[in-house]
């Protein structure tokens, strides 16, 4: 994540496109247990907005921070960093 005065930004993967304009994105991450000092990983999903639905399940994307689209959405699709090859 970035810091103050810029735009705050997330990477991950993509695991759903299913609705109209939206992305369903995966951010993983890990960290250390702070009691038992065991490294961790966790998983959240965060809905972005994606207005030429351009991407695909499977696609690692940036996703930013943004005003509030619809109740659940408050973040955008940047850019896809990798595409999925699609057999």
């Amino acid at each position: 994540m970035s810091t103050r005065g810029q735009l705050k930004t997330l990477n991950g993967v993509v695991t759903s496109n299913k609705m109209d304009q939206t992305i369903v994105v995966s951010v993983s991450r890990t960290y250390k247990h702070p009691m038992y000092g065991k490294f961790v990983k966790s998983r959240k999903k965060y809905y972005a907005h994606d207005p030429k639905n351009e991407a695909k399940v499977g696609d690692v994307v940036e996703i930013g921070f943004s005003k509030p689209i619809s109740k659940t959405k408050t973040w955008k699709l940047l850019k896809i960093t990798r595409k999925v090859v699609e057999v």
